[in-house]
């Protein structure tokens, strides 16, 4: 790119301003290659077709991934066009607030400390154990009630997945007891 006049490249300040300008073309890359990961993976997916019904296992990523690349192209349209995305204006936010990160970390901590019981302890415990500690983490001290919400929602999450839906969830060593 040269400027009309003298014929150079335009200075570095210039391109940052440009980049600046467009800076929401990062969001286009970065569903762009999400999309293409989404449909790689989809299409060499292995799948047996005596096993699988009308609409198999390789559907809805083959149309997450097109809906993906087509959001990517449509928002690099808009962007190139002079389309800018606006500042949060709710009444909710402020932004001159610090970040909550207690919480953040609160969250995570319990986020993974679910991941890692799920298999020794099965998806009802960690479930409730997942639910107990986000509304903990989220500021609920009814320490009377929210445990029982929690390990009620994850028996009935447990139930619906495993026997309703046909999702197996490791049930852990309560389930011989239940």
């Amino acid at each position: 790119m040269t400027t009309p006049t003298t014929g150079l490249s335009p200075a570095p300040a210039e391109q940052r301003s440009w980049l600046r300008d467009h800076s929401e073309l990062g969001v286009c890359v970065l569903l762009l290659v999400l999309g293409v990961l989404v449909l790689a993976d989809a299409l060499t997916m292995d799948v047996d077709i005596t096993q699988r019904g009308p609409v198999g296992p390789k559907t809805v990523p083959v149309v997450v991934g097109a809906g993906l690349l087509a959001v990517a192209a449509l928002l690099a349209v808009d962007v190139m066009r002079g389309g800018r995305g606006r500042a949060e204006t709710g009444e909710d936010v402020d932004l001159s607030e610090p970040a909550d990160w207690r919480t953040v970390l609160l969250l995570t901590g319990v986020f993974l400390g679910s991941a890692v019981l799920i298999e020794p302890l099965g998806f009802p415990v960690a479930g409730a154990l997942l639910f107990w500690g986000a509304a903990f983490a989220l500021g609920s001290r009814r320490f009377d009630r929210d445990p029982l919400i929690a390990a009620t929602v994850s028996l009935v999450a447990y139930t619906v997945f495993n026997n309703l839906l046909g999702v197996p969830l490791p049930g852990g060593p309560l389930m011989g007891v239940l």
